[in-house]
């Protein structure tokens, strides 16, 4: 029996080792997808990465024995589901869940673990993490995602993921002595315990901080458009129930903005005074906290309809924005 299952396992190794390349393309195709979707939904967040398992790795897992000596993946092609793993960085844990909400709306999600929440159910201090195993849905086409294939997608905070990777360092790439593993034990659930407390003041600050924005007086410079720090603050008065967004989108629809010739808050104030927020609410069916910039994104589209999707700057998702504004029109 030890030695068939040795063999399945040499075998499964084998095969892993071929195709790894093709799996490669497949991960970068599922890293542009959740980016495609994170920044069409306006959420924020620090990075989007991907890897492919290493053939190491796999093999490693792929011989995993349980007590008894059976096989912990006695598929290992098929039961070991993180051959393609996407990691999505936030800087606030309030974010985490907005990108699981998204996730879920968009893709097939097989599996949903909370691990900070399994952590702090044993009543201790460690390792958060939201780990999501996701497919296409039968919905869903994309070319260079085969169907069937699956990602394994962690989402944490800038915080969990330091705590996270540092711990793994001395854990596994170093050697911690039987004498020092206690101590070692009890500074990194220390040190678990104080980023869970900086995780929750970051979140009381960032809203804190949107509730105090009010609209700033209008400046002139050598650039037309309406600067970051105005738009961001005006849409956090606009749309108070909205996250933030990313930096670089209120910089992109403030281009947009400009293509339209609106170049000042009182003008954008005067075109989105009659927007049917509700309204455009209840058609686009948000299953997902949307941020900002895609809570105007929707607006414009509204409001200008085609003009709006033949803008220059969206020529890379007239697609998209044609599909969102048929839910728009009804």
């Amino acid at each position: 029996m030890a030695s068939k299952q040795s063999t399945r396992v040499r075998r499964a190794v084998q095969r892993y080792a071929a195709g790894r390349e093709e799996l490669g393309v497949v991960t970068d195709a599922y890293v542009a997808l959740v980016t495609q979707l994170l920044d069409d939904a306006g959420i924020n967040y620090l990075a989007v990465t991907g890897r492919t398992k290493t053939v190491e790795s796999f093999a490693t897992k792929a011989a995993r024995r349980l007590p008894g000596g059976r096989l912990a993946h006695p598929k290992p092609l098929t039961d070991i589901t993180d051959q393609i793993g996407v990691r999505v960085v936030t800087y606030v844990l309030s974010d985490v869940a907005a990108v699981a909400q998204l996730l879920s709306s968009q893709l097939e999600v097989r599996e949903d673990r909370d691990m900070g929440q399994e952590t702090a159910a044993a009543g201790r201090f460690g390792y958060s993490s939201r780990h999501l195993l996701v497919a296409l849905g039968d919905d869903r086409e994309e070319s260079a995602i085969p169907a069937g294939s699956q990602a394994s997608v962690q989402i944490r905070t800038v915080l969990q993921h330091a705590w996270a990777e540092f711990e793994h360092d001395v854990r596994y790439k170093g050697s911690v002595s039987a004498e020092h593993g206690p101590d070692f034990d009890r500074r990194f659930t220390l040190a678990a315990g104080l980023l869970e407390l900086a995780d929750q003041q970051f979140t009381t600050i960032r809203d804190r901080h949107r509730e105090e924005l009010t609209s700033p007086a209008e400046t002139t410079d050598d650039d037309p458009r309406i600067s970051t720090t105005d738009l961001a603050a005006f849409l956090a008065g606009q749309f108070t129930d909205a996250g933030w967004s990313r930096t670089d989108h209120y910089e992109w629809i403030s281009s947009l903005l400009l293509e339209l010739g609106i170049t000042a808050l009182s003008e954008l104030r005067e075109v989105l005074r009659d927007v049917d927020v509700e309204c455009i609410e209840s058609r686009m069916g948000y299953r997902y906290p949307p941020g900002a910039v895609r809570r105007l994104d929707d607006a414009l589209l509204s409001v200008y309809g085609e003009r709006y999707v033949a803008l220059h700057g969206n020529a890379h998702r007239v697609r998209m924005l044609a599909t969102r504004l048929t839910k728009l029109t009804g």
